[in-house]
C-alpha cells in the first residue's frame, strides 16, 4: 500500500488520502469525484448526484455525467429529466417539439396533441316562447351536448354546446293565472268560514252546556230552602178540632 493511502477511512470509503480523499469505496456505493476550487476530491454515495448516472463494474462502481442539457439522466444518451429551457422527448432534450406534438410547461415534456371531444347531441326540448309552452304557435327549441375531453394548448377547439331553432305547434289556450289565483282564494276564504262556523257552533255548545251546569248546581242549592219552608208552614197549620 502507498505510504499516502489509508485504510482506516471514513464516509464508505475503502481506501483514502489525505489529498484526494476516497480512492476506492465500499461494496455497492459510487465513486464520484468533486470538484472543490481547482481540486477534486473523490467521495463515495449510496446514489449518483443530480446530473449523473450510475455504472456498475467488478471492480468498482462510478458516476458519470449526463449530458450537459439533462437534470437527470439513466445513461448518458438517455435522459429522464431536462434543465429548464429544454423539453424532454424520448430520452432526449430538445429545445423545440418535433411536429405533431406541444411543449408542456407543466412538465416540461413534448405530449401528444390532445383535440377536444364532445358528446352526442340530446333531444330537441319541448316548443316554448318565453319560457311558456301555450299561447303561442311558433317558438323555439333546443338542444344540448357536453364536453368529454377538453383540448390541449395546440388542440382543436371546442364546439358550440347548445343548439336552438324555429319551431310551430297547435296553438292552445293558458288557464288564466289570475283566474286560478282567484278560484284558490274563494277555495280559501271557503274554508276558514267553515273553520268558524264549526268553531262558532262548538263555543255555543259549550257555553250552553256550562249553563245547563251552572242551573243544576243552582238548583241543588235552593231544594233544601223550600223543603225546610214546606215542612214549617205544615207545622204551623191550624188543627180541626171539630170532631
Amino acid at each position: 500500500v502507498h505510504p499516502n493511502v489509508s485504510q482506516g477511512c471514513q464516509g464508505g470509503c475503502a481506501t483514502c488520502s489525505d489529498y484526494n480523499g476516497c480512492l476506492s469505496c465500499k461494496p455497492r456505493l459510487f465513486f464520484v469525484l468533486e470538484r472543490i476550487g481547482m481540486k477534486q476530491i473523490g467521495v463515495c454515495l449510496s446514489s449518483c448526484p443530480s446530473g449523473y448516472y450510475g455504472t456498475r463494474y467488478p471492480d468498482i462502481n462510478k458516476c458519470a455525467k449526463c449530458k450537459a442539457d439533462c437534470d437527470t439522466c439513466f445513461t448518458r444518451n438517455f435522459c429522464t429529466k431536462c434543465k429548464s429551457g429544454f423539453y424532454l422527448y424520448s430520452g432526449k432534450c430538445l429545445e423545440k417539439c418535433p411536429d405533431g406534438l406541444e411543449a408542456n410547461n407543466h412538465t416540461m415534456e413534448c405530449t401528444s396533441i390532445v383535440h377536444c371531444e364532445a358528446s352526442e347531441w340530446s333531444p330537441w326540448s319541448p316548443c316554448t316562447k318565453k319560457g311558456k309552452t301555450c299561447g303561442f304557435k311558433r317558438g323555439n327549441e333546443v338542444r344540448v351536448r357536453e364536453i368529454v375531453q377538453h383540448p390541449s394548448a395546440r388542440g382543436n377547439p371546442c364546439p358550440a354546446t347548445s343548439e336552438s331553432r324555429k319551431c310551430i305547434v297547435q296553438r292552445k289556450r293558458c288557464q288564466k293565472e289570475g283566474k286560478g289565483k282567484k278560484n284558490r282564494e274563494e277555495k280559501r276564504k271557503k274554508s276558514n268560514k267553515d273553520e268558524s262556523k264549526e268553531t262558532r257552533q262548538e263555543s255555543k255548545g259549550r257555553a250552553a252546556r256550562r249553563q245547563n251546569r251552572e242551573q243544576r248546581e243552582n238548583n241543588n242549592k235552593t231544594q233544601p230552602k223550600k223543603r225546610k219552608v214546606a215542612n214549617k208552614e205544615q207545622n204551623l197549620a191550624p188543627v180541626d178540632t171539630a170532631h
